[in-house]
Order: C-alpha cells, then sequence, then structure tokens
C-alpha cells in the first residue's frame, strides 16, 4: 500500500510496509500548513490496524510543534491500542527540537526505519 499526502508546501508521505510494520516516509518541512496530511496518514494507518508504525524523518529537514503534537497523539494512540510509534533517521536540526521539548526521551529514535524495524 502506498499513501501520498501533499500541501503548498510540497510535504510529501508516503506508506511502506516492512516486517509487520508501516514505515511512513516524509519528505519535506512538517509544519503548520503541512501538519494536516501527516496526521491524516497516521490516523487512517491506526484506523486501518497498523499500530506498530515507523515515522522515517530522513528526508525532513524542520519540524514544528504542530508536528511534535501530531506524533505525541500517535504514539499515544498506538501504545493504548499495543503497538508503538519510533522515529528513524532524525536529522540534527529536528533532533534539537526533540532535545529541547524532551520527545527524545519519550519517542523511539533509530538511525534507520531498518533499525527500528528489526529492534
Amino acid at each position: 500500500m502506498t499513501s501520498d499526502a501533499s500541501s503548498e508546501e510540497q510535504l510529501s508521505l508516503r506508506v511502506e510496509h516492512l516486517d509487520g510494520h508501516a514505515v511512513v516516509v516524509g519528505r519535506g518541512e512538517i509544519d503548520l500548513a503541512t501538519v494536516g496530511g501527516f496526521r491524516l496518514v497516521l490516523n487512517d494507518l491506526m484506523v486501518d490496524g497498523h499500530v506498530r508504525v515507523v515515522v522515517d524523518l530522513t528526508e525532513v529537514p524542520f519540524i514544528d510543534s504542530s508536528a511534535l503534537g501530531a506524533l505525541v497523539a500517535a504514539h499515544r494512540r498506538a501504545r493504548g491500542l499495543g503497538g508503538s510509534l519510533a522515529v528513524a533517521g532524525i536529522q540534527p536540526p529536528v533532533a534539537r527540537i526533540l532535545e529541547l521539548t524532551g520527545l527524545d526521551r519519550v519517542l523511539a529514535s533509530y538511525a534507520t526505519a531498518r533499525d527500528a524495524v528489526g529492534r
């Protein structure tokens, strides 16, 4: 299954399936202008029963507080459904935002999506 979402700000999201995990691969910034599509993809996955989710941020150079909120909400929902949400491929500017907010201690983080799936 492949899903695409985009906005004027050019965020693209693709969903891949790898060893029982749904991997959301982002490309572009996730911010107030683009977070709606991001939330929708995460929500649709969980509605469809995919509760082991990895968000691959390798090609995401920036996220804002709205993206953080979407990640936290999806993390809580996945855990509530007996699943998990992890992030992978975090770039230094995004890592800094996660550190400043303390979310680096909440969200499991891996170098690659394959590492996250293999945990």
